[in-house]
């Protein structure tokens, strides 16, 4: 791992507080197994078999942050994904420019439409449950911050690999045809203005 993650991975781990290390070790039984968790006695401790399990990586977060969104812990949660996204940015794992737009003008007619259907469109792009309750928590009296946040985990997730396609797939296959429509015909206004 990265200096900036070991630093704060030690961060994180010193401020669990209480009984939050037993809650988060709990949470891991499955993926660690019982006799390997009564053992520890740090964050620390926790954090390291995470990573010899691919559990935790320098782009490999998401479980960690469902962990400290499941024990309450968001502002931890919150620390580290925006700790992540901060080193994240190389260009090779951002769409190209085309792509961008496209994305650009998708994310400003779903979050314009979308509404309360935001956490099953959620689910159809693949983001964890975990994931959709702390952008719930969040924000929780602002949907249309909820789907930008929706949004943005998601082009985070996937990097280069963020397709508009997919986005509109993903709302066909939740019955949002409309919204779906808008984006296709805002994407051929900007094929006639300025893509050929």
């Amino acid at each position: 791992m990265s200096t900036f993650n070991n630093r704060l991975l030690l961060k994180i781990s010193g401020e669990l507080v209480g009984d939050q290390l037993e809650k988060m070790k709990f949470l891991c039984i499955k993926e660690i197994g019982k006799n390997r968790l009564e053992k520890m006695t740090s964050g620390l401790q926790l954090f390291m078999v995470l990573m010899e399990r691919n559990k935790l990586g320098p782009d490999n977060t998401v479980f960690l942050v469902s962990l400290l969104t499941d024990i309450g812990r968001l502002d931890l949660a919150d620390k580290l994904t925006n700790c992540v996204s901060q080193y994240a940015g190389s260009p090779n794992s951002l769409p190209n420019d085309e792509e961008q737009a496209k994305l650009d003008i998708a994310t400003e007619v779903i979050t314009n439409k979308i509404g309360r259907k935001w956490r099953t469109y959620g689910r159809k792009l693949g983001l964890p449950e975990a994931k959709l309750d702390h952008i719930a928590q969040k924000h929780p009296n602002n949907l249309e911050e909820q789907v930008v946040e929706l949004l943005k985990e998601w082009r985070k997730m996937h990097k280069a690999g963020a397709k508009t396609d997919t986005l509109i797939k993903a709302l066909r296959s939740c019955d949002q045809n409309y919204t779906a429509d808008l984006i296709q015909t805002e994407l051929e206004k900007l094929n006639a203005n300025g893509g050929q």
